[in-house]
């Protein structure tokens, strides 16, 4: 899956799939992002293969978009399923022109906007969750 062979001998072209302006050359899954999928999404028998294999043919196909236009870190599947990811530059790997690949780090997974409404507006729900636990705090600093 990394190499592709190219047509000169001894030449090759890393195997890279583009989701904006990163060209994805590995995938990489935190813990905690594989125990949010078991908890949140799959059973507790999913294993990190099956979501290596649904990460990747869904960057093939094209069905991995940017949550947000102008951010960098939120990213939805199939208009549906949402994950907060990080890329950071492979220094073993560069294209045939020497530009950068990188690999995506899935941070977590926050689930599906068809099941949980408040994941539709991630701004005004983190926002709601800050100012809620903000005047808990201050509830609380209150009665001592």
């Amino acid at each position: 899956m990394r190499d592709k062979t190219m047509n000169r001998w001894s030449t090759y072209d890393p195997f890279y799939i583009k989701l904006a302006d990163k060209k994805v050359v590995d995938i990489i899954i935190t813990h905690h992002a594989h125990s949010r999928y078991r908890t949140r999404l799959g059973n507790e028998s999913t294993q990190l293969d099956e979501i290596y294999a649904l990460l990747w043919e869904k960057l093939k196909s094209g069905s991995i978009a940017s949550y947000y236009r102008n951010e960098e870190d939120v990213y939805v599947i199939d208009d549906d399923l949402l994950f907060v990811a990080q890329f950071v530059v492979d220094e073993t790997e560069t294209d045939l022109l020497g530009d950068p690949l990188h690999k995506m780090i899935v941070i977590t997974f926050l689930g599906k906007m068809s099941e949980s409404i408040e994941l539709r507006d991630l701004r005004s729900y983190y926002t709601w969750l800050r100012h809620s636990r903000r005047m808990t705090l201050i509830k609380n600093g209150r009665k001592r």
